[in-house]
């Protein structure tokens, strides 16, 4: 079991930066590849960016590439998710995932991942 806490949402004008952290507690954290995903109302979960078990493969989907950027640190079991130049549209909960995966590998899809965090709301005002 894993235990994943989200905390940096807030509200923040078009243009400004928020930094999403996630604290991972119960099983060996470099075990896990870890994604931050979103979902606004009415939308599906999307995967915003996805970084492997060492943090030697990151992966962004298009909407968030260049503005946000994603890292980890295993020996605090955490990982974080810097959010800059910030848009409307990133408005959303932002959740974390951790997926027990091979070394070399950003997990993509939603089923992928196995444990869950409980969310963390960012709105974004124009």
């Amino acid at each position: 079991q894993v235990q994943l806490v989200e905390s940096g949402g807030g509200l923040v004008q078009a243009g400004g930066s928020l930094r999403l952290s996630c604290a991972a507690s119960g099983r060996t954290f470099s075990a896990y590849a870890m994604g931050w995903f979103r979902q606004a109302p009415g939308k599906e979960r999307e995967l915003v960016a996805a970084i492997s078990r060492f943090g030697t493969l990151t992966y962004y989907t298009d909407s968030v590439k260049g503005r946000f950027a994603i890292s980890r640190d295993n020996a605090k079991n955490t990982v974080t998710l810097q959010m800059n130049s910030l848009k409307p549209t990133d408005t959303a909960v932002y959740y974390c995932a951790a997926d027990n995966s091979s070394p070399f590998y950003t997990p993509r899809q939603l089923y992928e991942y196995d444990y869950w965090g409980q969310g963390t709301q960012v709105t974004v005002s124009s």
